[in-house]
């Protein structure tokens, strides 16, 4: 009888070579697929111009794995496809004035679009990642995105993308464990990537400076403008809207001795007007947050209001509160609590207990 066919986006990580371990060790016939990305090439040195997901010692740490776990590998090159779908709608919204997370369309279009593609056509059922999460089947036959087993991993928000198409492919093989069980499986395993330490910046960004990148790449965006409070007045210049985001302290150019002695936060990104917009810690809290559209892990609306919660952000805290579908395919959503980052460009995911229901992009309420 035939072994089910998985492909597994390596990484050279912890995460993806355990769940390259595990789905061998389970039976399953296993190929390792890592993606070249394209990254900036700013600096002198070619060396450190490289995708931060697939530099070189990445590659071979990768290659490593799978002559371990004795599975093919192949590394394709997906440059041209990532600038045009991740990177440059990345740079675009920056230049609108929101504040934009590229993980979204990563997985979107890059490992749950480009890559599963690429899995299909090798006669595979399903991909695999090291993401922190889970599927389940409900008893309608629909698949769900639950989140992982450790909350502080949990990387449910970033999947909130996929839909029942992907899940029906989709395998995250670590999301039953927490961090440390994976590393000390890894270390059971005998991977060598089982101390390897996680990169937290955009992967892109070879020189780490978002600023820097966003001005090669779009230098319209350092557009120097008024600094001014919710009554209007004038009370300093900033140096470019995108180099601000909702909430922000530091960092604020403020000239008048009255706006230096108390704390002011960035409370809206006026583009109209090239204006940023300061206020009191009062000022700053949202009671709602509305996306133009919203996507349904289920592939169907609620039928009217649902209780649930949301997050705005990665890290943000989940806030209880009510989901308003709109008949246009958008939501809102309205909290208990006002929340003091609400950040257009940043996503808002909704979940009713461990299970994603879905999310979208927030957009500005002016």
């Amino acid at each position: 009888m035939a072994k089910t066919r998985v492909v597994v986006a390596m990484s050279g990580g912890v995460d993806s070579s355990v769940a390259a371990a595990l789905l061998v060790r389970q039976g399953y016939e296993v190929i390792g697929i890592m993606l070249r990305l394209w990254a900036d090439q700013a600096g002198a040195d070619a060396a450190t111009n490289v995708n931060r997901c697939c530099t070189p010692e990445a590659v071979a740490d990768a290659r490593a794995i799978a002559r371990l776990l004795d599975i093919p590998f192949y590394d394709i090159h997906a440059e041209g496809i990532f600038k045009q779908r991740v990177v440059d709608p990345w740079v675009t919204a920056y230049a609108e004035a929101t504040t934009p997370n590229p993980c979204f369309n990563c997985n979107r279009s890059i490992r749950f679009g480009f890559l599963l593609q690429k899995a299909l056509a090798l006669g595979a059922e399903y991909l695999a990642t090291g993401h922190y999460a889970r599927v389940a089947r409900k008893a309608d036959g629909r698949f769900c995105l639950l989140r992982g087993k450790d909350e502080k991993k949990d990387q449910s928000y970033v999947l909130h993308v996929l839909g029942q198409r992907e899940l029906a492919h989709a395998m995250f093989p670590v999301g039953d464990y927490t961090k440390d069980e994976v590393r000390a499986m890894a270390r059971d395993f005998g991977l060598p990537t089982a101390e390897r330490a996680e990169s937290q910046d955009l992967c892109f960004l070879t020189q780490g400076d978002y600023r820097g990148f966003l001005v090669r790449h779009a230098p319209e965006v350092a557009r120097p403008g008024p600094i001014m409070n919710t009554r209007g007045e004038v009370i300093g210049q900033h140096e470019g809207l995108p180099f601000y985001t909702i909430g922000q302290r530091k960092g604020l150019r403020l000239t008048t001795r009255s706006a230096q002695a108390e704390p002011l936060y960035v409370i809206r990104l006026d583009r109209a007007n090239n204006a940023l917009i300061v206020g009191s810690a009062e000022e700053l809290g949202a009671r709602r947050a509305r996306v133009r559209a919203m996507h349904y892990v289920s592939g169907e609306p609620p039928a009217g209001p649902l209780r649930c919660s949301a997050k705005i952000r990665y890290k943000a805290r989940e806030a209880a509160g009510w989901l308003y579908p709109d008949p246009d395919g958008g939501a809102t959503f309205a909290f208990d609590e006002p929340q003091r980052d609400v950040t257009p460009g940043q996503g808002l995911v909704c979940y009713a207990g461990d299970e994603v229901i879905g999310g979208g992009i927030i957009v500005s309420d002016s």
